[in-house]
């Protein structure tokens, strides 16, 4: 039986984060599969003891929790645990882990390496950091066995910056939706079925949430929302100045923030929604998104190339940063009945990528 290590991910499972999700959703697919899979979790965000989950061994490591170095260090650690294990393949998730791959190469292990998206444009990061995550991409694009990358995006920025061609497309994925009434939820935060605009992420400066509030701040000083409430899902990873200032500021101008929610809670914010709102200045491909649409809501995001690349209708985009078309659209949607969006998710189906991820693996074999 092939074994597969991973890390590059905080853990599964419900564990906050894009990776996150996309190895929750991923890897119990491979795992039924018929393939040995282990992920390697950061002890600090695995609120379990649990030693299996549907079917994928997890294995925690200690590492600091320090957003500068746990990524680094706990991938180090996962190699060489990795190594023990007697791992055919290690996959490596995202380009700060992919630092490592040319060490778990030394080490006689096959690498896979999936890019999620240039990490290094994300606006929490300084120059040090910045140019360490380049480094990761170039010693991940050069040295992995395999490449995947989950854009088109992130493919032909592969090939302008590295003449990498081979690299594997295959899209994150879209979960089934599951329709959930929560009227119990719904009452202890204070909101009504369809009538509230949704921003799910989490609260760093790169996803601009700031932007959605002062929209929807506007929107209020113009007596322009009506009964239509913001919800904010989500939460920051580290407490920081940005965080503590969206939230300060939100709760002044009302809005509802549930904290971070996965399960039925999630799915019952988005089965009652009005419309999905992503402002951020990076994506790689938003899971988020993708899942907003499976429930067919409207959306309103910000045109940036991974966004764009989704292939939402023209009225659906607005520019980055301009906050005055943001408010408008969110008036557009606040003043018109809701209407369900049907979108083509066939590209998405977390058990075709699990399929194309296995034949990556059966050609390093």
């Amino acid at each position: 039986m092939t074994k597969i290590v991973v890390t590059g991910t905080r853990g599964i499972p419900h564990i906050m984060g894009g990776v996150e999700t996309h190895c929750e959703e991923l890897f119990p697919r491979i795992a039924k599969m018929g393939y040995d899979v282990t992920v390697i979790r950061r002890h600090w965000y695995a609120q379990d003891e649990l030693q299996e989950w549907q079917g994928v061994h997890l294995v925690d490591l200690k590492t600091p929790k320090k957003k500068s170095f746990e990524a680094i260090i706990h991938t180090f650690k996962a190699i060489l645990k990795a190594k023990r294990l007697g791992a055919d393949i290690v996959h490596i998730h995202a380009i700060g882990p992919a630092l490592l791959v040319p060490m778990a190469r030394l080490l006689g292990m096959k690498v896979v390496f999936t890019h999620h998206g240039p990490d290094y444009d994300r606006d929490k990061w300084g120059v040090a950091a910045k140019t360490m995550l380049r480094l990761g991409e170039r010693m991940g694009t050069r040295y992995a066995n395999e490449v995947i990358v989950i854009s088109n995006v992130i493919r032909q920025l592969l090939i302008d910056k590295y003449g990498r061609r081979d690299t594997h497309l295959i899209y994150n994925g879209m979960a089934s939706p599951e329709i959930v009434d929560f009227p119990e939820y719904f009452q202890q935060l204070g909101i009504q079925k369809r009538g509230y605009i949704l921003g799910m992420c989490r609260f760093v400066p790169e996803k601009k949430l700031d932007h959605l509030v002062e929209a929807f701040h506007l929107l209020q000083e113009e007596g322009k929302t009506g009964d239509v409430q913001l919800v904010l899902a989500g939460d920051a990873d580290f407490e920081d100045d940005y965080s503590r200032k969206l939230k300060s500021k939100a709760k002044e101008c009302g809005v509802v923030l549930t904290g971070f929610v996965k399960g039925r809670k999630l799915h019952s914010l988005l089965s009652g929604a009005r419309c999905f709102v992503l402002p951020s200045s990076h994506e790689g491909l938003p899971i988020a998104l993708l899942e907003a649409m499976g429930y067919e809501l409207p959306a309103i995001v910000s045109d940036i190339p991974a966004n764009l690349e989704v292939g939402l209708s023209s009225d659906s985009y607005f520019h980055l940063g301009d906050v005055r078309t943001l408010a408008d659209k969110l008036y557009d949607n606040i003043r018109q009945d809701f209407h369900p969006v049907r979108y083509d998710m066939s590209k998405y189906d977390w058990d075709h990528i699990a399929r194309q991820v296995t034949q990556v693996y059966e050609a390093i074999i």
